[in-house]
């Protein structure tokens, strides 16, 4: 399954999976965001798998954001692995 991403405001909703061959597609979605608004969500509820290069890439839009200080939250049960990655 590829990787769809749909936004409303700065809510955006992932569905499919994220990894390493549909990575450019979430880089160009959200290059450059943290200039554009001060807070987005993202909703990972209906993500089916995500590797290490999923999980990389959501961490360096994480690091953006304290880089930047602005607000960036990750909600929905979509992935273990990125979970773990932040605790």
């Amino acid at each position: 399954m590829d990787l769809q991403i749909t936004s409303c405001n700065n809510f955006f909703k992932m569905k499919g999976t994220l990894n390493r061959n549909n990575l450019d597609v979430f880089r160009n979605e959200f290059r450059n965001i943290f200039d554009r608004t001060n807070a987005i969500t993202i909703s990972i509820e209906d993500i089916v798998s995500m590797d290490r290069y999923g999980v990389n890439a959501l961490a360096e839009l994480h690091n953006e954001s304290i880089a930047k200080n602005k607000s960036f939250s990750i909600i929905g049960l979509g992935c273990k692995d990125l979970y773990n990655h932040f605790k």
